[in-house]
Parts: C-alpha cells; structure tokens; sequence
C-alpha cells in the first residue's frame, strides 16, 4: 500500500458495501487483539477487560457505520453512550488509554481508513510495550506489615533498621490487637535491595519479640474495568 493509499478511505459513497463492512470489521477485531496484547503486557489484566478491548473497536466500528451521516442517529448513539460512563469504575491511567485507543480505532475502521487504524493501533501499542519496560516514575514499592509488642515506642525504634534496609518508608497504618496488648503497623516501602528483604525480617524479628512480619508487594487497588 503506497503512502497516498494509506490516508484513503475504502468507503465509496454513503452506502456500505457487504464485503466493505467485513474488511473494516476485520481490520477493528486486528486493532483489538493488537490493544489487548500491549495491555496484558507486563500488567494484571483481568480475561474481561481484554475481551472487552478486542471486542469494542468492532463495536465501535458497526455503531458509527450504521449512523452513516444520518443527524437522528448519531444523537442517539451520542445519549446512549453517554449512559454507559455512569456504569463505569475508576480505573487505572493505563486501561483508560487503551480503552481511548480501542475506541479511536473502531472509529477509523468505521470510516474506512483501515491503513490509519492498523498503522496507529501498532505504532502506540508498540510504544505501550516499550514504555512498559521503562522504569518511569517511582519504583516498586512494597507494604510491610509488622507486629510488636506495646512495651515498643514505634515512632523511633526501627529508624536504624530502615536506614541499613531502605531507601524510603512511610507509617500508614497503627493499631492495636490482642486487648491493646500489640501493635499492627502498615508501612509503604522501598528496598534498596530487593535481595536483603529476608535480612530486614531477620533483624526486625530481634527486635518485635519474634511475633508476626510480612513483606508484600503492592499490587495496583484500582477496581476491575
């Protein structure tokens, strides 16, 4: 397909074509399974939300095909998609980029630039998958959960500790247990080694009495799309 070609549009009037139709319905399902392998990269993407992802662009693409220039339709398509978004959870910055890629792509298909839509689908969920392997922002933090006795002051007394083991930490949560008797605490924090985790729980044992430490990863607590 030559350059010029691409920007074409297959559709020829207002009228669409059987074969027409199935090359743009081919092409969004393509646009799909190619948004749904850069979302399920690297990423705890649930079955739904990628079904989801390669089923819309061909629902988006039937939806503006049959409006078609018709002013009647489209209003009602606009109010019946409008509905949709008091049914919709927050969600991650991630999954609502390749919702928005998604739908732009059963949009392009509908209008006939099946070049455009395939070229763009595969150019940003490439760069989905390399920004994937990017380490942008913060790095990978950690919730640790420790259990001491009430007889600890826990404002100070693993401050030498998380000096040695950590490059930051921060209290979230202290309550108490057992009739008052422990202390539950929740920190949010970062490893400057993520091998010495075992050595951190070592020494925080010598000093909490031997009771309970966990050291978990943070997983995302965005609700499901």
């Amino acid at each position: 397909m030559s350059m010029p070609a691409l920007f074409d549009t297959i559709l020829v009037g207002n009228s669409i074509a059987l074969n027409t139709y199935l090359i743009c319905l081919l092409a969004s399902g393509v646009c799909g399974v190619m948004t749904a392998l850069s979302a399920a990269f690297r990423s705890h993407a649930s079955k739904s939300f990628l079904s989801s992802l390669i089923l819309l662009p061909t629902i988006v693409c039937t939806v503006i095909a049959m409006v078609n220039g018709s002013i009647g339709t489209g209003i009602a398509v606009m109010g019946a998609f409008s509905l949709i978004r008091f049914r919709s959870v927050p969600g991650k910055a991630r999954d609502i980029v390749m919702l928005f890629l998604a739908m732009t792509a059963g949009l392009a298909c509908a209008g006939g630039y099946v070049g455009i839509a395939l070229l763009f689908t595969a150019i940003v969920s490439l760069g989905m998958v390399i920004l994937s392997c990017i380490p942008l922002g913060s790095e990978r933090c950690m919730e640790l959960h420790l259990t001491i006795p009430e007889s600890l002051r826990y404002a100070d007394e693993f401050d030498d500790l998380f000096a040695k083991y950590l490059k930051s930490h921060r209290l979230l949560q202290a309550k108490t247990t057992n009739m008052g008797s422990l202390y539950k605490l929740r920190y949010r924090v970062q490893l400057k080694d993520p091998r010495q985790g075992q050595a951190l729980i070592d020494e925080l044992r010598c000093r909490n009495g031997n009771l309970e430490i966990a050291l978990c990863e943070v997983l995302d607590s965005a609700e499901d799309l």
